[in-house]
């Protein structure tokens, strides 16, 4: 028997709560706010989510999430075309940008070495970064990823594969504490770090 007294509200109320953080009563709360709209506006907010997945796609440079097959950042001439900021998700691109300290491109590696999750280093974009170093002119990569013990691992593997070439190798520098996650970090000390990146050590 469902909770509440319409299969339609359940239904809906069912969807949301699958939602990231997004618990019953929250989403209840949600459906009904939505029920008590213009018919015309529950349709356009519906739609954008449908056009959204249907003609969303990532970028075929950097793997950032894009409306057309090159983004806004990788075709922005004014960007620095040398410098290419290794990130692990779409998240982190947002969390740098906010602290308008950075002026180069990015690559989205689409997650990060984890073998207790099953993620090896041929599940994400390694491959698709070397290949940039290779065919560009790239002079600095940066690896700011996470400072936990699975990003610390993707930056040495990294490393170990970039390091032939010609290419300055940085991290940031560490008012990003070990165990932070960039997307919870603050704009002003992540952006500090970026400012004052360091040689990547191994």
């Amino acid at each position: 028997m469902n909770e509440l007294p319409s299969i339609l509200l359940n239904t809906a109320v069912d969807e949301f709560a699958k939602l990231p953080g997004v618990g019953r009563k929250t989403a209840l709360r949600l459906v009904l706010h939505l029920v008590k709209q213009p018919a015309a506006d529950v349709e356009k907010f519906g739609n954008a989510f449908i056009r959204l997945r249907n003609e969303i796609k990532h970028c075929k440079i950097c793997n950032n999430l894009s409306d057309s097959d090159v983004c806004e950042i990788c075709s922005n001439p004014r960007r620095n075309q040398n410098l290419i900021c290794v990130v692990e998700s779409i998240r982190d691109v947002l969390s740098i940008e906010r602290t308008q300290q950075f002026n180069g491109l990015y690559h989205v590696l689409g997650g990060i070495i984890s073998p207790m999750d099953g993620i090896a280093p041929s599940d994400l974009n390694i491959d698709m970064l070397v290949e940039r170093i290779k065919n560009g002119n790239i002079t600095e990569i940066l690896l700011a990823l996470n400072t936990t013990m699975e990003g610390e691992t993707t930056c040495y593997y990294i490393h170990k594969k970039i390091s032939m070439f010609d290419i300055e190798i940085t991290t940031l520098a560490r008012g990003v504490s070990f165990g932070d996650e960039l997307e919870y970090t603050d704009e002003i000390t992540l952006g500090k770090s970026i400012l004052h990146r360091q040689p990547f050590i191994k």
